[in-house]
């Protein structure tokens, strides 16, 4: 049975996220309907990430079994035809090894958040960016970032219902640049943990606005509380902006 790797972009202002839910579109339902459409079969698909809703996608990774040995490129093509209207493209379609998967097999995941400041609303960029009216200090926050990087306990940044079997990452990046009106926050694991990264920048938000510390940060983390953490950033500005394979 041959299995597909796709490559996809996608908008997540209308979705309930990537994975299926009882109650409205999931970018995975939205995937299999269209599968179904050219196909005839009911895979289930499997992402590299499980993005919450409103969360967008520059890259992100699934994988799924067919019966017919499909042209990866005809894959591709129909795909994107059938989720027409839905927000999603289909960038790249290959044919891969049956034990390659989606989420087990990446070795490497990036997300890219978003701040803009400025005065004005954003009319072209609305639901892709944070929106914050005031400036922040870009430098400490460059410099308190580094708080995050290396292996710890990331309780403190962790939500409440997540689901992973331990607290404990390892962030091998989180580099913060200005760029124009926008500070733009990376952040490279191997895996993360549900909200890890939307409460990592929230609390670097208070840093950039003079209310948190380097230090404060760094208490933040050793404390392993929830309860410790600042403000957690809207998914608006959060993309899923790259997944790595061996």
């Amino acid at each position: 049975m041959p299995r597909f790797s796709i490559v996809l972009e996608y908008d997540g202002t209308p979705f309930v996220g990537w994975q299926r839910q009882a109650i409205g579109v999931s970018v995975q339902g939205a995937i299999e309907a269209a599968i179904f459409k050219f196909s005839g079969e009911t895979p289930s698909v499997r992402g590299a990430g499980r993005t919450d809703a409103g969360v967008h996608a520059l890259h992100q990774v699934a994988h799924f079994d067919l019966s017919k040995d499909w042209a990866p490129g005809r894959v591709r093509d129909a795909l994107n035809f059938h989720l027409r209207p839905h927000p999603i493209a289909v960038l790249d379609c290959t044919c891969v090894a049956p034990e390659f998967d989606a989420r087990f097999s990446a070795i490497e995941r990036r997300y890219l958040y978003r701040i803009l400041t400025r005065r004005a609303p954003p009319v072209l960029e609305r639901d892709r960016v944070w929106w914050l009216i005031n400036p922040l200090d870009a430098p400490a926050m460059v410099d308190a970032a580094t708080v995050f990087v290396g292996h710890h306990d990331f309780t403190t940044f962790r939500a409440t219902q997540c689901q992973a079997a331990s607290p404990e990452k390892t962030l091998e990046r989180f580099d913060v640049v200005c760029i124009g009106d926008e500070i733009h926050c990376t952040v490279v694991a191997r895996s993360f943990l549900h909200n890890q990264v939307r409460s990592m920048v929230g609390s670097l938000k208070h840093v950039g606005e003079g209310k948190w510390t380097k230090d404060h940060l760094a208490q933040a983390l050793a404390a392993r509380d929830r309860t410790a953490c600042g403000t957690v950033a809207p998914s608006t500005g959060l993309y899923l902006a790259d997944v790595r394979y061996a």
